[in-house]
């Protein structure tokens, strides 16, 4: 399957593992990574998120999780292969089951999202078949330090429930970006951060198109160190 070049790394895909896409893109370049200096990601997939971080951040040291052999295979190559390979880690791990002492500023997942049904089609990385979000949510606050963000993007749709559930895990909503494919369209993704500590609540709105496939200078703004294509890719 082809690659996916971006100016400081490049991304080899498979069939068979979640391909590079808008949420993780966003997610890597908005998540708020300024002061994180231990990072992990939950279902890395390609290894796209952490890898974009890693840019953003010079210092971060990065552990990528994922449950699908394939996937964990697929990202330590992507690693291996970066300017930023010293400071990548990736193990082949289910998350429910992941036991460490060790504590994290940033904790970054683009979550499995749908209910289980009878698609096979990218069924670990989409379907809440293998951790649910009550799952990654208490799991998460276990493992983040004292000052540390659990970071994700998720449907606008399922974003109440999941704001609910990270409230009664004792994680507070400090910075919510509503994401919305076009100018005057409904929000249709959610960037959310969580603290264990109590803030004041960030709340801004991004659009990704100013009119069918063209970028918005917003987006091109924001992704302008990372992309090297002009048009939008599917």
């Amino acid at each position: 399957m082809k690659s996916f070049k971006f100016k400081q790394f490049e991304i080899q895909q498979s069939k068979n593992v979640f391909r590079v896409g808008t949420d993780g893109v966003l997610l890597g370049a908005l998540a708020n990574i300024s002061n994180a200096e231990k990072v992990l990601e939950m279902g890395t997939g390609t290894g796209l998120i952490s890898l974009m971080l890693a840019q953003r951040n010079a210092s971060a040291k990065f552990l990528g999780i994922d449950i699908n052999k394939e996937a964990a295979d697929l990202t330590r190559l992507n690693f291996n292969q970066s300017l930023f390979k010293l400071r990548l880690k990736n193990i082949h791990q289910d998350f429910k089951n992941f036991d460490t002492d060790e504590k994290f500023d940033l904790i970054v997942s683009n979550p499995p999202y749908f209910e289980e049904s009878s698609s096979e089609k990218d069924k670990l990385a989409r379907q809440t078949i293998e951790l649910n979000f009550q799952q990654l949510i208490s799991k998460s606050s276990k493992l983040l330090s004292k000052n540390g963000i659990l970071s994700v993007i998720i449907p606008f749709e399922i974003g109440e429930n999941f704001i609910e559930l990270a409230s009664q895990n004792q994680l507070f909503l400090i910075r919510k970006i509503n994401i919305k494919g076009i100018k005057n369209s409904k929000t249709k993704r959610l960037i959310l951060e969580f603290s264990l500590i109590e803030k004041p609540l960030e709340e801004s709105e991004f659009i990704i198109e100013k009119s069918p496939r063209q970028y918005s200078d917003q987006y091109l703004e924001l992704t302008k160190e990372f992309h090297v294509f002009k048009e939008i890719r599917s």
